[in-house]
């Protein structure tokens, strides 16, 4: 199983599985890290630590060493059309 903390930037997976004490595994899914839930690697600070997440539409950071305890499935690298941001309706011309 792959690991949270071996994912590329820009490349999406699955969260199959939660490890670690039990009062980490229970901060990550406030967090919105559940088991089935799509999340993306969107950055790493210059020094490799924490890594950048999107989760449900939300970023977070959580430190490698965290994200080692996170098992996924199905990483999928970014393609150019994903990376694209559709306009928001704040930016949407007003008619």
């Amino acid at each position: 199983m792959t690991r949270l903390s071996d994912l590329a930037v820009g490349q999406h997976a699955t969260i199959e599985h939660l490890g670690g004490e039990r009062a980490f595994r229970r901060r990550l899914m406030e967090l919105g890290l559940v088991p089935g839930t799509s999340v993306e690697l969107v950055g790493v600070a210059p020094l490799g630590d924490p890594l950048k997440l999107v989760v449900r539409g939300c970023i977070l950071s959580i430190r490698r060493a965290e994200a080692a305890d996170v098992g996924v499935t199905g990483t999928v690298r970014a393609t150019a059309e994903s990376l694209v941001e559709a306009p928001s309706a704040a930016t949407a011309p007003v008619t």
